[in-house]
């Protein structure tokens, strides 16, 4: 029996990357959950076939910008744990996809630049052939 896992996904660059390159994404899971119960839940969330799980226990980092009665007192931010999830060939998450519609639209809109500037060379070409003459 699992128990129900809240996923949620990492957003960075480098996660974006592996989602590109390996078609592996990252999550941040609670601590208590192992690499079964981290497939199973994506399986179930995503409809989508799990072929492996890596999982990285992150501890805390030490803070001392803690502020208690106006004095600095040492702090620890709370553990947490990634899962690396690799997905068979031919399946995807739909994590990234506004990231990439934004590539796509910022890929056109070059196009449309450089046709443009193209344009504009031609006709300052044409002027001063014209003027040449």
């Amino acid at each position: 029996m699992y128990k129900q896992i809240i996923l949620k996904p990492r957003m960075s660059e480098k996660a974006y990357g592996q989602s590109q390159m390996s078609n592996t994404y990252v999550f941040d899971v609670p601590n208590d959950v192992n690499k079964h119960s981290v497939a199973h839940a994506v399986e179930m969330q995503y409809e989508v076939v799990v072929k492996s799980v890596n999982v990285a226990n992150i501890p805390g980092k030490a803070k001392r910008t803690v502020y208690k009665g106006g004095k600095a007192v040492a702090g620890h931010q709370s553990d947490f744990k990634k899962a690396y999830v690799t997905l068979a060939e031919g399946n995807t998450l739909p994590i990234f996809a506004a990231i990439e519609e934004e590539d796509a639209k910022v890929e056109a809109t070059q196009v449309k630049v450089d046709k443009a500037a193209a344009k504009v060379a031609d006709k300052a070409a044409k002027k001063t052939a014209k003027e040449k003459k």
